[in-house]
């Protein structure tokens, strides 16, 4: 099967790779139907993820059929379509018990980091009863492709920020992440979302879909003026700093109102200051990490019910051969490109 392969820094090829096998009678083989490109991969390409492994098929948000069970699956049979999740985890550790299933002791980000990913035509899920979330009826795979990774992010995003009803919030970037995360800061009560972005496209996407109630352009209006303006003067009840770029998490703390929560759910390219002395008296909460993707039935659930809708998210459609090109639309956001996903390779 053809498969996107990392072979290093700045090094990814579309190979000849072998078909997956069992290896555990707890995973499961999985024809994959709709994968996707995420920021991560980007990451990994560029050398920026250390426990990456050169030799390793990228990608870890898809959705697919299954074709095999090991002998321990139970809930699990082939023909069964499912929608991944992006965090390989056994249910069962310290960690897991706690739901903090990014650090399982046997698992955490696996999927086309430690071992092969999805962007390709068959992957093996490990873990699988935990992994794999079997789609409602009726829902096609555009609906649910992000359950498992962006819309997880966001949802956890929100769940940290400890969003009270009528909270103002203010999310800084309106990326797929951001845009998840306001969406599912409506489903907790906020009040008034306040988008941040230096790309005008992905904030009149934010207030067309009803995400977000107010845009500002980081790239000409002055942020914590403008959401001094939003909030009465006070500053944001929460922020959600979903965009990791080089003044982000200054931006984060200082638009927060004093005993606000920020929680910072991007991923950083290089390390951040935390400048106590400027904030000290704000008496601020701070939360950070990679998502725990526990909620993923709920999120099918949300989905299913009409409560949720984010595949306004999908701008480009390319085939698995074509994946490349997918990687340079992308990264430079070529015609306004918010994600881009993969179809099966012609066969």
């Amino acid at each position: 099967m053809k498969a996107l392969v990392w072979r290093g820094a700045g090094d990814l090829r579309l190979e000849d790779h072998p078909l997956p096998r069992i290896r555990d009678p707890r995973d499961a083989i999985v024809r994959v139907t709709l994968s996707s490109i995420c920021a991560s991969d980007l990451h990994i390409r560029d050398g920026a993820v250390p426990r990456a492994r050169p030799g390793v098929v990228l990608g870890h948000e898809f959705v697919g059929e299954i074709v095999e069970t090991g002998t321990e699956v139970r809930k699990l049979k082939p023909g069964m379509r499912v929608a991944a999740n992006v965090e390989t985890f056994c249910g069962s550790c310290f960690f897991c018990r706690r739901n903090y299933v990014n650090n399982c002791e046997h698992g955490g980000w696996e999927l086309g980091c430690r071992i092969d990913g999805c962007q390709t035509t068959y992957v093996r899920v490990p873990f699988a009863e935990n992994g794999l979330n079997p789609v409602p009826a009726g829902l096609s795979d555009e609906d649910v492709i992000f359950v498992g990774d962006v819309l997880s992010s966001g949802y956890f995003g929100a769940e940290l920020a400890e969003i009270r009803p009528g909270d103002s919030v203010a999310v800084l970037g309106a990326g797929p992440v951001g845009l998840c995360a306001m969406a599912c800061a409506r489903l907790f009560g906020a009040g008034r979302i306040i988008a941040v972005d230096l790309l005008e496209n992905r904030l009149r996407l934010a207030r067309a879909r009803g995400w977000a109630d107010d845009a500002i352009n980081a790239a000409w209006e002055d942020v914590e003026e403008r959401v001094r303006e939003c909030t009465g003067g006070r500053g944001a009840d929460a922020v959600i700093e979903a965009a990791g770029g080089k003044s982000t998490f200054q931006t984060a703390w200082r638009i927060a109102r004093p005993h606000a929560c920020v929680a910072v759910v991007a991923m950083y390219g290089e390390a951040q200051n935390l400048p106590l002395h400027q904030m000290y008296g704000k008496n601020l909460i701070f939360k950070t990490g990679g998502v725990d993707a526990v909620h993923c039935g709920r999120l099918l659930g949300l989905i299913a019910d009409g409560r949720l809708d984010v595949r306004a998210l999908i701008t480009h459609r390319l085939p698995l051969d074509r994946i490349l090109e997918g990687y340079a639309v992308f990264e430079n956001k070529t015609d306004d490109c918010i994600k881009c996903v993969i179809t099966p390779a012609a066969m």
